[in-house]
């Protein structure tokens, strides 16, 4: 039963409940680590095993805490008929299987942007680094015995154009106004000069600004959820409007830019290059353009995948545990946006 039980003195207590964490295949034990420091102490935590049978470890399941989302199936939610809470440990919802999970009485949270915004905000600062240094070049070389070379750009005095001005937009805002960058922006919603001082941003546009804005930029950095509307913002007919000497910075999700058009740009040299942590296909596949075309640096998708992530994320994964046994709503309900 979930809910407050009486103790001594009339005073209340959180009555534990049966949660069980889904790490995901290949995730770093530093998730797991926090998880169970978060909330094994308040609840009854288990760690799923795909080795042992399904059905047996989810029969009282309460709730559950899925490892970026992607983890759960609907094999799992079949086998547990009392769970109330699906606690998605990530930020990006496309991937999650919204009208199955519509079919129960099934609370959905997320964990909200600002839970990583540093992080992604961080390693938008190295893409940008490492494409305009030419790092990937610079490693050849020094192989090859060749030293000096190549030339690399500074980030000083360039315009970094950030689509969309969310946590992660502004957390880079901050950080590059540090490296002396000019810094603009486009958001669906109104800034007030407030915030966007606060955040360093030298000016926040509405939305439908942006084909004024890309030619102004040196660097177009994406910071948007993917939507029907939101795929390939970033498409060939913008890259188009792109300068010859600008690069693409992407730590949000592959499907925001016509992978394509990028990489046919950054080939016949229509952009200087581009920085992407995410793919359309995750992992690529070992022959993609994207992972050997020269000017184009890829990581697998760490951008947020920090100690300080996987304790915010945790930390706030227990909060909503426990209000859940408070007989509480969770915070960062996301299944009544998916009905909307």
């Amino acid at each position: 039963m979930l809910g407050l039980s009486r103790v001594r003195g009339g005073r209340f207590m959180v009555n534990r409940l049966n949660v069980i964490y889904l790490p995901g295949r290949g995730a770093d034990p530093t998730w797991e680590q926090e998880v169970v420091a978060a909330i094994g102490p308040k609840h009854n935590l288990t760690v799923y095993d795909e080795s042992e049978p399904l059905a047996p470890q989810f029969a009282d399941v309460d709730a559950v805490v899925d490892l970026g989302g992607s983890w759960g199936t609907r094999e799992m939610l079949d086998a547990a008929p009392k769970v109330k809470f699906w606690q998605i440990m990530g930020t990006g919802m496309e991937h999650f299987d919204f009208d199955y999970w519509s079919t129960r009485p099934v609370m959905i949270s997320n964990c909200p942007g600002p839970m990583s915004a540093i992080p992604l905000a961080e390693h938008a600062i190295l893409l940008m680094m490492l494409v305009r240094r030419n790092y990937a070049q610079q490693i050849v070389n020094l192989a090859n015995g060749l030293m000096y070379q190549p030339m690399g750009f500074e980030l000083v005095g360039q315009t970094l154009l950030c689509i969309g001005f969310g946590a992660s937009a502004r957390e880079l805002s901050k950080r590059a106004k540090g490296f002396g960058m000019r810094v603009i922006a486009t958001d669906i919603v109104d800034v007030d000069d407030a915030t966007r001082e606060e955040w360093g941003a030298d000016a926040v546009y509405p939305a439908d600004r942006l084909d004024d804005l890309i030619p102004q930029a040196d660097v177009v950095s994406l910071h948007l959820h993917v939507t029907p509307e939101t795929r390939h913002t970033l498409d060939a007919r913008r890259i188009g409007l792109m300068k010859p000497t600008a690069i693409v910075v992407n730590v949000a999700r592959g499907a925001l830019v016509d992978e394509d058009a990028m990489i046919a740009a950054v080939r016949e040299g229509r952009i200087a290059g581009a920085g992407t942590d995410v793919a359309t296909q995750e992992p690529p596949s070992p022959g993609s353009p994207l992972l050997t075309t020269p000017g184009i640096v890829v990581t697998p998708h760490t951008a947020g995948v920090t100690d300080g992530t996987a304790r915010r994320r945790a930390e706030g994964s227990a909060v909503n545990i426990d209000r859940i046994a408070e007989g509480l709503e969770p915070l960062y309900r996301v299944d009544r946006l998916a009905k909307v």
